[in-house]
């Protein structure tokens, strides 16, 4: 059944949408899917960039379907997951579906391993899911080399990238164990945030050979990006707000810290929210069952640090918020996008402070690096990861539109229907996406160029020997010790400015974004000149910050709850958790919102009806129609 990449007669297309049918539920393909999947099932190696919730897992499951019904040898694709959570939640889906699959990790006893390892030698399973660390393992080798491999796809690629955010070394392993096996079957890899650089390092770093490359954008249109400037006394009252606001959906809230995590999680219990937490100081027992009761809707708030990362696969998350500024956009946005996997509207909300900054740039310089790089190397990979926060911290203060932050900074282009302001380069707040926070004019856009002028001057008087409050002392005229001592109050910029210290810490901040300024590392950062410092004493160069708009009491953004969609969507939801209880599984594997909103809006009343729907398959049809049926006719 293995072929060399590229020689494999493609699967005739009707095979291919019949499978997307009635094993998937959908009449068509998504951007990108059918390019790649007719890619990978002729052989060809492949990368796949595609944001979270645009379907990457059809990408590779699809053709590992179709090639283990292909001919008379069924045969495995290898799913490498790092994730054990990710690879039961993913089994958990295909199985529900009527896919054959199965999961290789550390949950199973040996001999349960052995046996998931013999049925898959005998072609029982279309796909089975392994860790990156599997593929060391002398046992699993003799079973690659003796079992028909026609394809090993990649989950979250990124990771064997030591310049993307979530590096992990068994990643660089992938390579030489697919060159170790007999014949080498086509390798598809798949991430959803990959910058251009990154995802060149995954095309090399995975060996991948002539890899059709797709790109797929990494706009999200159904979510709302929402940024707030809140003092961390004020954090907790808006997250809680959050939550109460809407009761009946699943949300995550990301912290940076453990102790974060533990104080935002007391707080949301004691206000009466259904919330539980995950990170890296419980026990394996707690972060399993945590992550359970916030899978299956028994806790439909999960407050957690980063641990609880990538392959979260529950597609009904109706809110992400961060309590929290992460380091990079790239963290912030694979976070933010466990929101709305489902394609229906989702917000996503950052809360930051001045301190959040400090944490960030704190855990910089304290981590320790991988050891197979050089200091040199190791230098070079703080450096890059200074530039990331840098861009993290403009997007947060940035009066442009979010959404075309993002996307910029990912290489995306973007048409914006009015013209851009130009002394700024910048869009006005009337035009954009229509869909965030700047863009709806919740901000008001601030000229501070004369007081960003004066922290340039003040910043070049001190030759970079300050902090960033040491400067903002000098500027507003601090009266302190210190000041009087180092005789600083003696400067020409001293007391120049009449805006508020905090006010001056955050042009700092904008102007580092900009690379006006540079903030060095160590244990006491100082402020100096940047790369575009001779910029800022131009006559074109301007500089804006936000300031939020108190409004009038009105509703703070539009969202849709499934319950309400139409007379029968109450009785299609509790049929629909009523269900899941009784197999055992997560209410958004039986049908996602999507999928029941489909059922509110047609009210099916035959199962060609009901087939109709977009996410409902024949499997599904005969598992769960004659309920549904029922119980969407009683409503009416």
């Amino acid at each position: 059944m293995t072929h060399e990449p590229g020689t494999r007669p493609a699967v005739d297309r009707s095979t291919v949408e019949a499978i997307l049918r009635d094993r998937f539920g959908f009449d068509s393909f998504r951007p990108g899917q059918r390019e790649l999947v007719e890619c990978i099932l002729a052989g060809r190696d492949a990368l796949g960039v595609m944001p979270t919730g645009a379907g990457k897992s059809i990408c590779y499951q699809l053709p590992a379907l179709a090639l283990h019904a292909e001919g008379g040898s069924p045969c495995t694709t290898l799913v490498v997951s790092p994730l054990v959570s990710l690879m039961n939640d993913q089994v958990m889906a295909l199985v529900n579906a009527g896919i054959p699959a199965a999961y290789l990790n550390s949950q199973l006893s040996p001999s349960q391993q052995w046996e998931v390892l013999d049925r898959a030698r005998a072609g029982a399973y279309a796909l089975m899911y392994v860790a990156p660390e599997r593929l060391s393992d002398p046992r699993f080798q003799a079973f690659a080399e003796s079992a028909p491999v026609p394809l090993v796809a990649v989950d979250e690629a990124h990771c064997v990238s030591q310049w993307g955010q979530d590096f992990r070394p068994s990643y660089l392993g992938i390579a030489d164990f697919i060159a170790s096996l007999p014949k080498r079957p086509a390798v598809a890899a798949f991430t959803a945030t990959a910058t251009p650089r990154v995802a060149d390092d995954i095309v090399r770093l995975l060996g991948l050979r002539d890899p059709l490359r797709v790109t797929t954008g990494f706009d999200r249109p159904n979510l709302r990006f929402e940024v707030e400037q809140l003092p961390d006394k004020r954090k907790l009252a808006r997250i809680a707000a959050l939550a109460l606001e809407r009761p009946a959906d699943s949300g995550i809230v990301y912290c940076s810290t453990r102790k974060d995590t533990e104080r935002v999680h007391e707080a949301l219990v004691a206000a009466g929210v259904r919330a539980t937490r995950y990170h890296a100081g419980l026990t394996p027992r707690e972060r399993e069952a945590n992550q359970r009761a916030f899978v299956n809707d028994d806790a439909p708030v999960m407050v957690a640090t980063n641990a609880f990362g990538m392959g979260i696969d529950k597609s009904n998350v109706r809110y992400v918020a961060h309590y929290n500024m992460p380091g990079s956009l790239e963290a912030y946005y694979q976070e933010a996008g466990r929101a709305g996997r489902d394609g229906e509207p989702a917000e996503c909300l950052l809360l930051w402070s001045d301190p959040d900054i400090a944490t960030c740039r704190f855990f910089i310089e304290q981590e320790t690096g991988n050891e197979a790089l050089s200091y040199e190397e190791q230098q070079v990979v703080r450096a890059s990861q200074r530039r990331r926060l840098a861009a993290m911290t403009g997007y947060c203060m940035t009066t442009d539109c979010l959404r075309a932050t993002i996307l910029r900074y990912f290489g995306e282009s973007v048409e914006q229907e009015a013209a851009q302001d130009g002394e700024t380069g910048e869009t006005p707040n009337h035009a954009g996406c229509g869909n965030c926070s700047n863009c709806e004019g919740s901000v008001d856009k601030v000229d501070v160029t004369i007081t960003a002028r004066s922290v340039m001057r003040c910043v070049h008087e001190l030759r970079g020997r300050f902090g960033k409050s040491v400067v903002a002392d000098v500027l507003c005229g601090s009266q302190s010790a210190k000041i009087r001592e180092w005789g600083l109050d003696r400067k020409r910029t001293y007391n120049i400015v009449e805006d508020s210290s905090a006010t001056v810490k955050e042009i700092i901040e904008l102007l580092t974004a900009g690379e006006y300024l540079e903030i060095s590392e160590g244990r006491y950062p100082l402020v100096g000149l940047g790369p575009r410092a001779r910029e800022a004493a131009t006559d074109e160069f301007r500089l804006y910050m936000k300031r939020k708009r108190k409004p009038e009491k009105s509703a703070k953004g539009a969202r849709t709850d499934v319950k309400g969609a139409a007379k029968g969507a109450p009785a299609a939801l509790e049929t629909d958790e009523q269900r899941a209880d009784a197999e055992g599984v997560p209410p958004y594997v039986v049908f996602s919102d999507a999928a029941l909103r489909g059922m509110c809006t047609s009210l099916p009343r035959t199962d060609e009806e009901f087939l109709a729907v977009s996410g409902v398959g024949p499997v599904k049809l005969e598992r769960y129609g004659k309920a549904f049926l029922s119980e969407i006719s009683r409503a009416e």
